[in-house]
């Protein structure tokens, strides 16, 4: 498939300066917002509620009503459509939406690998992912993931003819696992591990990522209309977010205790913590990478960028699709007012280490 070039001058568009617009002063009264997030309220997406607790979005001006979410396509079908002004979900669903027309861009990345995997017991023979040939491989073909394992087995050394790789529904996969009827399974992480985690199963993941295999995690979205139309808002939603973001990297505790107080079923039970703890840790860890250091939160690399846009457009869409202009997809323009120090990045990233080992 043919590249189109991301040139210098939609490099500089997309790193323009953050637009430097006022937030809404209190005594203009708050503006009601609709918000939705990508998958019911859980440790990836709870810096929502302590953008909203810790009044964040408030100082912003902004009144705003969260929703929980059926899956990030669903997510960024609404949100491309209008029915939600604003949201969050996983940054390959944004671009599917946009190559399907509808007017959907990124102003923000929450998390910088997506964590797609291949997920082993941590007992298993299999040490790197190659030893997954001669062995059993369980996956859920309508998973997001699933359109990438080919590309994966090319970049990891993988035979395919050589593994014995069936299609499950995704209510039983993690289950053949620990009953060790298949010796490996592939999907995200992050919705795989929390779980493994908060039973007591010890697990290692082989990410895609590691292989070259690049997709955001989550992103926040909103219609290009809108974002032209209304940058005072839509700075006042990515300043609330960012804001938590960095207070969650660095109080991940505290975080856990407000999405505890929001989601009172997310407390209910040890079991119930330990996933929502786990959770945060790997958004956490993706949010972290050391190219984000030099830049403030929020920042969108634009070779990614261009990387995203051409693995959609192999991997996800179908005939009548369009390809997204990378610049236009994605927008550096509302970030810049939340930054950490070197010291703090340190902190953060030292706060994450313990999920790293989670992690082939």
């Amino acid at each position: 498939m043919s590249r189109t070039p991301f040139t210098r001058r939609a490099a500089l568009g997309l790193l323009a300066a953050p637009a430097l617009v006022p937030a809404f002063g209190r005594a203009q009264g708050m503006k009601k917002v609709s918000f939705t997030l990508p998958w019911v309220p859980e440790g990836p997406n709870l810096i929502a509620y302590v953008a909203k607790a810790n009044g964040y979005w408030a100082e912003e001006g902004l009144d705003v009503e969260i929703a929980r979410g059926t899956g990030s396509t669903v997510a960024a079908q609404a949100i491309g459509a209008g029915r939600f002004d604003y949201g969050i979900a996983a940054a390959s669903a944004g671009l599917q939406q946009a190559a399907k027309g509808l007017p959907v861009v990124q102003v923000a990345t929450m998390s910088y690998d997506v964590m797609m995997g291949m997920v082993v017991l941590a007992d298993s023979p299999i040490r790197k992912p190659a030893d997954i040939m001669g062995r059993k491989l369980a996956s859920t073909a309508a998973s997001g993931d699933y359109p990438f394992w080919g590309a994966y087995a090319h970049a990891a050394g993988i035979d395919e003819s050589k593994v014995q790789h069936s299609t499950v529904d995704n209510n039983v996969r993690q289950r053949l696992l620990t009953e060790k009827q298949v010796d490996g399974i592939t999907g995200f992480a992050t919705s795989m591990l929390p779980v493994y985690v908060a039973q007591g199963v010890n697990v290692r993941t082989f990410l895609y990522s590691q292989v070259g295999i690049v997709f955001y995690g989550n992103t926040i979205m909103t219609q290009k209309d809108r974002a032209a139309s209304d940058p005072r808002t839509t700075q006042g939603i990515v300043n609330g977010l960012m804001k938590a973001q960095k207070y969650t990297l660095l109080n991940p505790e505290e975080a856990l205790k407000i999405f505890g107080r929001a989601v009172p079923e997310a407390a209910l039970s040890r079991t119930a913590q330990e996933q929502a703890r786990v959770g945060l840790g790997m958004a956490r860890m993706g949010a972290t990478p050391e190219k984000a250091f030099a830049h403030p939160l929020g920042w969108t690399d634009p070779a990614d960028a261009t990387s995203m846009v051409d693995s959609t457009m192999r991997f996800l869409t179908v005939a009548g699709d369009t390809k997204p202009d990378p610049a236009a997809a994605f927008s550096n323009r509302f970030i810049g007012p939340v930054t950490m120090t070197a010291a703090e990045w340190q902190r953060a990233t030292q706060l994450a280490a313990e999920f790293r080992t989670l992690f082939g």
